[in-house]
């Protein structure tokens, strides 16, 4: 009986049996030539996954000159694209005049293991974060006071990616109902999905203890969600494929 009543626990959990471990690649970039590189291939690297190119200066120091993102595996080698790592959009964080080259390291699933969180309800949240227990999750309570202080009930991704940025979190995990997946926090590309139970119910704009989010009359933008599903299906964009 007690064996049955854990099995019926399980089927009820939001993600039963889901898995995520996105280990950390290190690699030698083989070539690069016009925002785009070569690296050695690995069942580690997902397209659309995400990372930093790393510079070795010749006193010895290393420094984040790029982003990476896999755009493409084929025939043992995968190919990355170079974007502007935003970090370095900070004034502390100059951005180096130099672009990446043959011999740099590419450090892809960047910060894989710390991720933003956003579930419609506090069982919901409970659940997620003990089942994925390798990965950090930034608690939502810390979303939700910065778009308390700037009056967004409604975030966008640029919301998402500053407080990626600020937590040092890699990834995004948004609950849906019935589907629930991680996706890289800068790009919001989806890196894997899941099957899970239908939500019960809603809280808005995410679960979060700071209550009373809301706009003030002269922010145009500032509309609250209606649909916590469509808004983040939206805000997905490439949940469909």
């Amino acid at each position: 009986m007690k064996k049955i009543a854990i099995m019926f626990l399980l089927l009820c959990s939001f993600v039963f049996g889901a898995e995520f471990n996105m280990k950390t690649n290190y690699s030698l970039l083989l070539n690069a030539h016009d925002g785009i590189g070569e690296i050695t291939d690995s069942p580690d690297i997902v397209v659309n996954s995400s990372g930093v190119v790393m510079h070795k200066f010749k006193d010895g120091s290393k420094s984040i000159i790029a982003r990476a993102v896999v755009t493409e595996k084929k025939d043992g080698f995968a190919k990355v694209r170079f974007e502007v790592f935003n970090s370095l959009k900070q004034q502390a964080l100059p951005i180096p005049k130099i672009l990446p080259s043959a011999g740099d390291e590419i450090i892809l699933n960047f910060l894989y293991d710390r991720s933003l969180i956003v579930v419609p309800n506090k069982e919901i949240y409970k659940e997620i974060t003990e089942h994925f227990k390798n990965i950090t999750f930034i608690h939502p309570d810390i979303v939700g006071a910065y778009l308390n202080y700037e009056y967004k009930p409604n975030p966008s991704r640029d919301d998402f990616r500053k407080m990626c940025a600020q937590s040092a979190a890699g990834l995004i995990f948004i609950a849906l109902d019935n589907e629930a997946v991680f996706a890289d926090c800068g790009s919001f590309d989806v890196l894997k999905k899941f099957k899970s139970r239908s939500v019960d119910y809603y809280q808005l704009p995410f679960y979060t203890r700071v209550k009373g989010i809301d706009t003030i009359f002269w922010k145009l933008d500032g509309a609250k969600i209606n649909n916590y599903d469509e808004y983040y299906k939206r805000l997905l964009g490439n949940l469909g494929n």
